[in-house]
């Protein structure tokens, strides 16, 4: 089923079912959550910030349905090691992960800027902290036969449109916006792999990509250089949909029954910036199989894990 003009009135109870998010204590994510523990879910935050991370959880847990639960998880994106450390945490924490949504990210820091493992900041928070809490979580996504869920752009498809595979990290050359771009297109070109993967082992579990069109969010004020805010900040005032409305796409992809796995989901109207929420298309080498596997190839070096599903 082609879904074309999905909202909330389709998000079914959710008592039972457990969620992971990154970047849950605001924007997109936060109003994801919200959804999510309105409707029963119980919900694991990964959060860099503790303190903001604390405040949004007592506002989530304000708004639970029931008696389900919102927990939070420290975490850098940025740190390989606090990744593998939440990643321990939340196995300890639960038995079942019925989706793992990879929503955090960064965009536009003004100067090239590299995470304490030495990746360029974009390609490290967007792509690589996420392709690690995949694979240390996936078992436990896969024995829930739960759902992966990336959070991508329509900045995917602007740009490069290709990995620079011999300098992934912009040693020569940083642009933000291009630097940027990769990473977005890094995210699609997993969350698409990843459900190639999991077809061909015959899993239960599925992977969905999706994005949220321009949402206005603090992404646009809390990453860029003055400039690049001032210059985002009329679009935000009118070309901008509501953040709550730019959760949809993840609840979308994360709950519902008529979703495809790797398939891309966001606002389809306004060139994809806004509007009625569904099926949307992804760039052809989003989808190019030699480079996504090139891709995991480098990710797995990078972050030392090798995994499979």
């Amino acid at each position: 089923m082609t879904i074309r003009n999905w909202t909330p009135k389709r998000l079914a109870d959710q008592s039972g079912k457990t969620f992971v998010i990154t970047g849950a204590n605001s924007g997109i994510g936060f109003r994801a959550s919200k959804r999510l523990v309105e409707a029963g879910a119980d919900l694991i935050m990964l959060c860099r910030n503790q303190e903001k991370a604390d405040a949004a959880a007592e506002k989530l847990q304000a708004a639970a349905a029931d008696d389900n639960t919102v927990s939070v998880i420290q975490m850098d994106l940025a740190s390989l090691s606090s990744v593998r450390a939440a990643a321990d945490a939340v196995l300890d924490q639960t038995t079942s992960i019925d989706a793992l949504i990879n929503n955090a990210g960064i965009m536009f820091p003004p100067k090239r800027t590299l995470t304490e493992d030495g990746f360029e900041l974009q390609f490290g928070v967007n792509h690589l902290g996420h392709f690690l809490l995949t694979g240390l979580l996936k078992d436990r996504v896969l024995e829930s036969e739960g759902r992966f869920v990336t959070v991508s752009s329509l900045a995917h498809k602007v740009g490069l449109r290709h990995i620079r595979f011999d300098d992934t990290n912009w040693a020569r050359g940083y642009q933000a916006t291009l630097a940027y771009s990769q990473s977005k297109l890094a995210n699609a070109m997993f969350g698409h792999e990843l459900n190639r993967r999991l077809e061909a082992a015959s899993s239960a579990s599925r992977s969905y990509i999706c994005h949220p069109g321009y949402s206005a969010t603090n992404l646009q004020s809390t990453g860029p250089g003055r400039m690049a805010t001032l210059m985002m900040a009329p679009a935000n005032l009118f070309i901008a949909q509501s953040a709550e409305r730019g959760g949809w796409p993840i609840l979308l992809s994360a709950t519902d029954p008529d979703a495809e796995g790797g398939r891309y989901y966001g606002p389809r109207q306004f060139g994809e910036l806004r509007g009625a929420v569904g099926a949307c298309r992804m760039i052809k080498s989003a989808k190019d199989k030699a480079a996504a596997a090139k891709l995991w190839a480098l990710s797995e070096q990078a972050v030392d894990l090798s995994w499979s599903v």
